[in-house]
């Protein structure tokens, strides 16, 4: 398999290039259709009845979206619940809809290859929300190790495609404070976008495990990130790692 673009969808300029290197990053990631929804929940004040804005880009094909693009068919949706409540990948299959007694929702969405896929939301400090999910019409892995494989991977897409969404789709928004981070938290970043492991970048730091992972979790908080990914890709952008 080729190596994924994430980073490509980070060079993104319009909707319309951010919606095709998505829509090629879920594919060589094995799956047919990918949507990517911002959730923009309205602010303290706001006038009486006013609702959550959502911004989708996706390859929906229409058929399908005339059938499901519905207030009431997602709030029926066990995928799209458990993503309002979780920020930890959902791989879900027909199992998903039975147990949750929706069985006859996911027999009318495997018509169009909807059968299985994995989705993931992430829920930002300031009433803004991301979900990215990918779906295709054959079956997930068995294998455990090429499933957590995957459910990796579909992490990682989702906080860059956030951070396009965030630049491109939703209205511009005051340039965040540079957090103070320690130089050992910067380097436990910088280890941690080296693909290093936390158990890793104490053996390179010479630290314990547990060190190497408050140093990551006291980055994750100073950014306002709710995973290491999404914290590397801050950092990166605001020049705090290299």
């Amino acid at each position: 398999m080729l190596p994924v673009p994430y980073s490509s969808i980070l060079q993104a300029r319009s909707r319309e290039e951010f919606r095709d290197e998505i829509v090629r990053a879920a594919r060589q990631l094995g799956f047919d259709t990918v949507a990517a929804m911002t959730v923009i929940d309205p602010e303290p004040g706001e006038a009486a009845g006013a609702t959550s804005r959502f911004i989708v880009v996706d390859n929906t094909p229409p058929a399908y979206r005339n059938v499901f693009d519905s207030p009431g068919a997602q709030q029926a949706d066990p995928v799209m619940q458990y993503c309002k409540e979780y920020s930890v990948p959902l791989a879900w299959n027909q199992d998903t809809y039975v147990n949750a007694l929706a069985g006859p929702m996911w027999e009318e969405q495997a018509v169009y290859g909807y059968r299985a896929g994995v989705a993931l939301a992430l829920h930002l400090p300031d009433r803004h929300h991301f979900m990215l999910g990918v779906e295709r019409d054959g079956e997930l892995p068995n294998d455990p190790v090429e499933m957590q494989r995957l459910l990796s991977d579909v992490q990682l897409f989702t906080v860059y495609a956030m951070d396009a969404a965030m630049r491109l789709l939703v209205p511009v928004r005051q340039q965040p404070e540079r957090p103070a981070l320690t130089p050992r938290e910067v380097e436990a970043l910088s280890w941690t976008m080296a693909g290093k492991t936390a158990w890793e970048v104490g053996r390179i730091l010479g630290i314990s495990e547990r060190t190497a992972v408050l140093h990551i979790s006291n980055a994750m908080r100073k950014l306002d990130c709710s995973n290491k990914h999404q914290a590397v890709l801050k950092a990166l952008r605001l020049g705090l790692i290299h």
